[in-house]
């Protein structure tokens, strides 16, 4: 279970992890309408929930899968991120600070895409991360703030940093557990 197969990009948690591209490409084109950029986050969002539960409700956890999702996260989120810069609708410090989370999860993405056996322990234990969960929330929040130029801005941003940093912890502390019980 440790290795890509292409097969996986097309089964159901494969092609619900990849219809972030092509959210992520329409995001800067829709951040001037408000509501659609909204319904893009939403759309992305809804796919990274039902990628994960698909997968593990039908037993379609892969190694491809396992190094694909958090990917296409990184990269819609990335996207987001420079796009509410460029356009002024956030400061460098509040990018820096959503992206808490995946500047901290990025080490681990890389080993888990170059390690057998991570992908294999993370497919074959795969499971949601409520800290990670309530992190997106969070950022959605945010970024619909950001958004809709709603008060409060920096509290949802300071948030979302903090349980940023609590996921990253507990994605890391759950990796490295798994990598100990192999050993």
């Amino acid at each position: 279970m440790g290795r890509y197969h292409a097969r996986d990009l097309v089964r159901v948690p494969g092609l619900l992890s990849l219809c972030r591209i092509p959210l992520a490409a329409a995001f800067p084109f829709a951040v001037g309408r408000p509501p659609i950029a909204l319904g893009i986050l939403l759309g992305a969002g809804l796919s990274d929930v039902l990628d994960g539960w698909y997968a593990r409700r039908y037993g379609e956890a892969t190694a491809t899968g396992a190094a694909l999702d958090p990917v296409t996260d990184k990269l819609f989120v990335l996207t987001v991120a420079i796009t509410l810069l460029v356009t002024g609708q956030l400061t460098l410090l509040s990018v820096l600070l959503l992206s808490t989370r995946e500047i901290g999860e990025l080490p681990l993405v890389l080993w888990i895409a170059l390690s057998a056996g991570a992908r294999r322990a993370r497919a074959e234990q795969p499971s949601a991360n409520a800290a990670g969960k309530a992190a997106t929330v969070l950022q959605f929040a945010s970024v619909s703030a950001a958004l809709f130029h709603a008060s409060h801005e920096e509290l949802w941003v300071d948030a979302t940093a903090i349980t940023g940093a609590a996921a990253a912890v507990t994605y890391w502390g759950r990796a490295l557990g798994r990598a100990r019980s192999e050993s």
